[in-house]
């Protein structure tokens, strides 16, 4: 079988699975687990084939014309070189796991069967954008997610928050795929086709004419799907989702689409100063901003969330340096490691019954209670952190060596400020990211307080081991899987991967090392400390009766939790931490952080609330206009109609009366008319 064949079929598996599974979700119940988990498997196989046989060689081109479309044809095109034949496997294997994984999480939910087969499809669109080698083509698998994240994100679609989330979701990304559309369009015009190698050509040879504009055209796109400050606001409210679909939409689907896109066509945005400038500016203010709302959050989704959107942060200042390997790599070690930590969070919300790190910070023995949980989790946030040797250091650090290559003058493939911008940003972010990371661990695992239920290794005679609540394997096995490349794909990616990163070298420099990895030790020792003296002062506030969830399923757990808009554990869990080390360290920012500095209010004033406005004033003028000439036109047929019926009283004698003082009036008019004459 040809390569290009495997690759066709990489994208195609889900995407059968997944209608095979709606068709079959009620009269087959028992084939829905197996649709959902083996065409995506299969997948992965064959992407690993693929990448096997591209080898990190040239790129392997092929296209068809299905139908002429005029000027600008549109082609059923593959281009997968290096960094296509990676991210497939990215994508298959953060895929593969979530679905193992939901069959355990989702167990009892009556919904499985069509978010299972969401699920494929929403991994079957991302395949074909990292495939594709037509931009119209690739614009299909980009909607696609879209739509597909909206039912994702309101699986729980009984709560007004998930309801929310989705319309949000699917609103502002919208509001980026607007002006993305029409940059496509117009790239498209300039280079005369939509093929990826095309339109790379026609950039080389200066074709594309307005390169700037239609650069920050497709940014816009970009920083919606991306989640990109000013359109990262989303992604945080998207958490009313299921834990396993935040795993996908923030490690391999979805936001990992847009650093994609820019990746691809780098060389266009390159030509373009004031476009990298922008992309380095817009990289700094996300990666910072959200490091610091990260470090406020009290949800440990939402910690992750806006650690997601500062990561990304990082990839796009790659690409703002004109480093795309950097930007891949640490875009592939990002997705494992992140998909690890919301798998993760999934089993601890399964464990406690809620997502609060205030609830969890007032819990003892949670450490014995989700061992597997708690080991791996700690993997990750170490791989987060980018604390050597794991994953995270390698794939950060290079993003910071390239900044610095910039700098320096090692490299002209972006302007000075950009280097300058993404580097101080980067180092800041650094310390930051290793703050709330260390934030996190301390409040999840370190907790002092009321013991949570069920533990096993309890000295009172009355427990027994049944009371120990066993997560599901297929929860469990999964976070190990992903622990094995959040430790050691660094490493390995650094050995072993060059070729398939334009042959640039992933070697971390000196200075970059020295000061990230310094920075983020300080990050972490200082939280540390602060979490230390915020302890010994706050007063220990038990959680007193606390309602477990035994055996429970994780999903249905998660969905009371969003429909009660609460934690679990009542009053007390609302109430501020005083062990929390985030208000001590931010001080009076941590309100405005904790409300991710308020830019939905700012976004309600300046679009929702005007748009709310407009829409009031124009339901007034339907009704109270518009109306009223309808039910005037209305009116005055009836009340004629009302007349005339009165004169019809059946009675001959008033009939013949009428008829006569009719013909009096008309003759007397007649006399009076011929008089006059």
């Amino acid at each position: 079988m040809t390569t290009t064949t495997l690759a066709a079929l990489v994208p195609l598996l889900p995407f059968l699975g997944a209608a095979a599974g709606l068709l079959l979700g009620r009269t087959a119940p028992g084939l829905v687990r197996p649709l959902a988990v083996l065409p995506t498997l299969g997948a992965l196989v064959l992407a690993v084939l693929v990448a096997v046989r591209q080898g990190g060689g040239p790129a392997i081109d092929a296209a068809t014309e299905l139908t002429p479309t005029g000027s600008v044809p549109i082609e059923l095109a593959l281009h997968i070189d290096g960094f296509a034949a990676l991210v497939a496997i990215l994508v298959g294997v953060v895929a593969t796991c979530v679905q193992i994984y939901s069959t355990g999480y989702l167990h009892n939910d009556p919904r499985y069967p069509s978010y299972a087969a969401l699920v494929s499809l929403f991994t079957s669109a991302m395949l074909l954008v990292v495939y594709s080698g037509d931009l119209m083509v690739l614009l299909v698998g980009w909607e696609v997610m879209g739509i597909c994240s909206y039912f994702l994100v309101g699986h729980y679609w009984e709560t007004a928050e998930a309801r929310a989330a989705s319309l949000k979701a699917f609103l502002v990304t919208k509001l980026g795929d607007v002006p993305f559309l029409i940059g496509l369009f117009a790239l498209a015009t300039d280079a005369g086709s939509f093929r990826i190698t095309k339109v790379l050509g026609a950039v080389a040879s200066g074709g594309i004419h307005h390169v700037t504009l239609v650069a920050l055209l497709l940014l816009a796109g970009v920083a919606g799907k991306s989640a990109q400050f000013p359109l990262h606001t989303w992604l945080p409210d998207a958490m009313a989702g299921p834990t396993p679909v935040s795993a996908l939409i923030h490690a391999a689907t979805m936001v990992a689409a847009g650093v994609y896109f820019v990746a691809r066509l780098l060389p266009l945005f390159q030509a373009s100063t004031a476009a990298m400038v922008v992309l380095a500016v817009m990289a700094a203010v996300t990666m910072t901003g959200a490091a610091l709302a990260a470090l406020a959050q009290d949800d440990i989704k939402r910690v992750l969330a806006y650690s997601t959107i500062s990561q990304l942060g990082y990839m796009t200042g790659a690409l703002a340096v004109g480093d795309r390997g950097a930007a891949v790599f640490h875009l592939l070690s990002h997705g494992a490691f992140k998909a690890l930590l919301f798998l993760a969070a999934g089993v601890i919300i399964h464990a406690t019954g809620t997502n609060s790190l205030a609830a969890m910070s007032r819990m003892t023995g949670l450490r014995d209670r989700v061992p597997d949980a708690y080991w791996t989790m700690t993997v990750a946030l170490l791989s987060l952190a980018a604390i050597p040797p794991f994953s995270g250091f390698f794939s950060k650090e290079s993003v910071l060596g390239a900044a610095e290559h910039v700098i320096t003058g090692h490299t002209e493939h972006a302007p000075a400020a950009a280097g300058w911008t993404v580097l101080v940003a980067g180092l800041a972010t650094a310390l930051l990211t290793a703050g709330y990371a260390t934030r996190l661990w301390l409040l999840a695992f370190r907790g002092q307080g009321a013991e949570v239920p069920g533990l096993a290794r309890s000295t009172d005679p009355g427990r027994t081991e049944e009371h120990r609540v066993r997560e599901p394997l297929t929860m469990t096995v999964v976070l190990w899987v992903l622990a094995v490349p959040s430790l050691a794909f660094g490493g390995f990616a650094y050995v072993s991967l060059p070729a398939w990163f334009d042959g640039r070298s992933l070697t971390p420099t000196l200075m970059t090392s020295i000061l990230g990895t310094g920075l983020a030790l300080v990050g972490g020792l200082v939280t540390y400390g602060a979490w230390q003296h915020v302890t010994a002062l706050a007063p220990r506030v038990p959680l007193g009766a606390v309602a477990a969830h035994p055996g429970g399923d994780a999903g249905l757990v998660e969905a009371e939790a969003i429909a009660a808009h609460e934690p679990a554990y009542g009053d007390i869990a609302l109430a501020p931490d005083p062990a929390d080390p985030g208000r001590l360290l931010l001080g009076p920012l941590h309100r405005h952080a904790a409300a991710g500095f308020h830019l939905d209010a700012l976004y309600g004033v300046l679009f929702v609330r005007p748009v709310q406005a407009g829409a009031s004033l124009v339901q007034f003028l339907d009704r109270e206009v518009v109306d009223t000439y309808v039910r005037g036109a209305g009116a005055l047929p009836r009340w004629l109609g009302a007349a005339v019926r009165r004169a019809q009283t059946g009675n001959v004698q008033t009939y013949v009366s009428a008829l006569l003082a009719g013909a009096v009036v008309l003759t007397v008019a007649a006399v009076l008319v011929a008089t006059g004459a």
